[in-house]
């Protein structure tokens, strides 16, 4: 077994770039799970982009707010569609430009201008305290929206005397097919999935709306056996709001995310010496003597409980608890067998008769 991820699977809830994400999981040998729990839908045809950009043009802007990379983009290329491409560029470059993250700084480059200052906690609340600090009475604020209104930031401003005028270039909707996300949350409510990434605030929202009724159960899971890894903290801040632990990278990158549950979950995995093996367990997988042997959720929770109490007899009732409802103890001898079966070397499980079973570690 080379691969980092060998055994372990994740959850993704982007859409956009979320086959790149994928991509540099599967190459470290992680299993993913595709559930987008939200996608962009352009406004392109909105007459409140349109109403906007005329806004700006009759009325330049003293500052730009620009919030995201593909909303700086999809609004120019909107401007371009209405003839409008060159003045609103003219309009840009005469403002004081703020990029919330790299990203939208990019974009900004990218058309040939100038961003003149990004908070390094890539949020909006740094953001407007910066504008506030610099005095933004009786001034116009553009501020490009990234997929849903943030009315305290513009009120904020609005406080501070400014004028705002909020520009949506996109917003979100549910995913096309909700049937994934749903298949997602209940993967994280029972722990068939060790990680679940969020590239976005709104897609952690979507998701514990999407749960309704199992959210106390997907939040259970969330803060305990199955990791949540976020791109940046304003994507954790809904997570940490409901104690959930999130890991973030550094720097907010979808690499750096990649890299972040790289690292993280093999710190999770349970190593034993049992007889004179080896034993790791690593997501769906045990690893014997260096042998990944990929395993059925059934046998992989037997084994899991075993090795929670390792050296312990445990008898199959309580066994039974960690199998779906509706088994009966005919069912965890079953799973032992499936087990044993996976993993293929004799001894690692052993039985002690009419107690139940146990892991034969000293």
């Amino acid at each position: 077994m080379s691969a980092e991820l060998s055994g372990f699977t994740v959850g993704l809830t982007a859409d956009r770039r979320r086959d790149e994400l994928a991509t540099l999981l599967q190459r470290v040998g992680a299993r993913v799970v595709l559930a987008p729990a939200l996608r962009i839908v352009p406004s392109t045809d909105s007459s409140e982009l349109r109403a906007a950009t005329r806004a700006c043009l009759d009325n330049p802007p003293h500052i730009v707010v620009a919030n995201t990379g593909i909303g700086m983009r999809g609004w120019l290329a909107a401007a371009e569609g209405w003839g409008l491409g060159d003045p609103l560029r003219s309009v840009l470059a005469g403002a004081r430009i703020v990029a919330r993250g790299p990203k939208a700084r990019a974009a900004i480059h990218a058309a040939g201008l100038r961003a003149a200052w990004s908070p390094p906690s890539e949020t909006c609340d740094e953001m407007v305290e910066h504008l506030r600090q610099r005095g933004v009475a009786g001034q116009r604020v553009a501020m490009q929206l990234h997929g849903e209104r943030h009315p305290e930031c513009g009120a904020a401003l609005a406080a501070a005397g400014a004028t705002v005028i909020e520009v949506p270039v996109y917003r979100w909707a549910p995913p096309s097919d909700p049937a994934p996300l749903h298949r997602l949350i209940d993967l994280i409510a029972a722990r068939l999935v060790d990680a679940v990434a969020f590239t976005s605030a709104p897609a952690v929202r979507a998701l514990l709306d999407a749960a309704g009724p199992r959210c106390d159960a997907l939040l259970d899971a969330l803060r305990s056996d199955v990791l949540a890894a976020g791109v940046g903290p304003v994507t954790a801040a809904p997570l940490r709001a409901h104690d959930v632990p999130v890991a973030t990278p550094a720097h907010a990158r979808l690499g750096a995310l990649a890299r972040t549950i790289t690292e993280e979950l093999p710190r999770r995995a349970v190593t034993l010496k049992v007889g004179a093996h080896l034993l790791t367990l690593r997501g769906h997988a045990a690893v014997i003597d260096g042998e990944l042997r990929p395993l059925a959720p059934g046998p992989m929770s037997v084994l899991r409980a075993l090795a929670v109490a390792p050296g312990r007899v445990l008898s199959r009732s309580t066994l039974l608890r960690t199998l779906p409802r509706g088994a009966d103890e005919h069912a965890v001898e079953m799973a032992v067998a499936r087990l044993r079966a996976r993993l293929g070397t004799p001894g690692i499980v052993q039985t002690v008769v009419k107690r139940g079973y146990r892991l034969p570690v000293d």
